[in-house]
């Protein structure tokens, strides 16, 4: 799980799983039959970088908790600016916060505490990662240039306050 506390320790995380990704998009496209062409043809940067960015997301520690366990947080943690989405009238709430942003992302739900778990890992990505990782390579297009070049190189051949998920 990632939990980086500062803008570098997350850009070390993302890379690091910049092979798995392409290890993904590689073995889904021979389960899907590509021949070398259309692997060619359809496997471009901007797929490896989204399986880059998907794998990352679901990777980063998250915290679960209900109403009063979210509070609690926050109320150690006031210098945090918190997006939450979802209902104030639902119990059962998921956060990821990012140190180096003062920024936490929380949502709330009532039953799918899995699809909630997912859908905050997609969202904390999209807030507060994503700028910074494509800042940070200068071109986002250059960087999904890259990690396609690479893909085309390679052969076909609980509830309480601090319970993470």
């Amino acid at each position: 799980m990632f939990a980086p506390e500062t803008e570098r320790d997350a850009r070390e995380a993302y890379e690091s799983v910049g092979p798995a990704a392409q290890t993904v998009v590689r073995e889904v496209t021979r389960a899907m039959e590509f021949d070398r062409d259309e692997y060619g043809r359809r496997v471009t940067g901007e797929v490896v970088e989204t399986a880059r960015d998907a794998l990352f997301a679901s990777l980063l520690r998250v915290f679960v908790g209900d109403r009063e366990a979210f509070d609690a947080w926050r109320a150690d943690h006031p210098d945090y600016e918190v997006v939450e989405t979802g209902s104030e009238h639902v119990d059962g709430v998921v956060w990821h916060p990012a140190p180096f942003t003062d920024t936490a992302v929380a949502a709330t739900f009532h039953d799918e505490r899995e699809a909630a778990i997912a859908t905050l890992r997609r969202q904390a990505f999209g807030r507060l990662y994503r700028e910074r990782f494509e800042a940070a390579s200068g071109d986002a297009g250059d960087a999904a240039d890259d990690a396609g070049d690479a893909a085309d190189d390679r052969s076909m051949d609980g509830t309480d306050a601090g319970d993470e998920s």
